[in-house]
């Protein structure tokens, strides 16, 4: 087997571009996309970006946010802005709305660097992912539906996960400019205030 049996660690600081949807789409189903960072030596990330999932229908706006997690600090901040669709001579437009920031409780980061470890993931062969070979690591947390990570073949940089606890309806977020490297102290400077 070309790939090793030992599921690796995330890159200790890495960011990435990434698009964010379903299997399979349904109706109100949105494709988002956006922006994250995440350093495990200082133990934070951020993410930018629509919000999914999140109901258009249901709340009468896109949910625009950038969410920081410190959790050397314990605490995340949120930045929201609203857009809503109104009807103008020219055709519909976006109307955004700043909302009030939030400071909530933050103890881990959404994803951790030895996930992959942590869930005894097992290596299910190799697949084409973004035009990419990738090496697929599996976790089967008991009593709910399995995870599916994508990384490049041989190495660690994650190209695309599949999450959910509908085993009928699984997100999927691409990952498909992954750079690892220092990631600068003015992503996170909004989250030291």
């Amino acid at each position: 087997m070309p790939a090793a049996l030992t599921p690796p660690l995330l890159p200790l600081q890495w960011s990435s571009a990434y698009i964010s949807y379903w299997t399979p789409m349904q109706e109100d189903d949105q494709v988002t996309s956006g922006y994250c960072w995440f350093d495990y030596a200082r133990n934070i990330c951020r993410i930018d970006g629509l919000f999914n999932p999140w109901s258009e229908k249901e709340h009468g706006h896109l949910l625009w946010m950038s969410e920081i997690g410190d959790a050397r600090r314990e605490h995340s901040r949120k930045q929201k802005v609203a857009y809503a669709r109104q009807a103008a001579p020219t055709g519909e437009q976006l109307q955004g709305t700043a909302l009030a920031d939030e400071v909530t409780p933050f103890h881990a980061l959404f994803l951790p660097q030895a996930v992959l470890v942590d869930g005894a993931a097992r290596h299910d062969g190799r697949h084409s992912v973004l035009g990419r070979e990738a090496d697929a690591w599996v976790i089967e947390p008991a009593g709910k539906p399995t995870s599916v990570f994508y990384l490049e073949a041989g190495g660690n940089r994650l190209l695309r996960m599949v999450t959910g606890n509908d085993p009928q309806h699984r997100s999927v977020r691409d990952f498909p400019n992954l750079s690892v490297g220092d990631i600068p102290d003015s992503v996170f400077a909004s989250c030291a205030t």
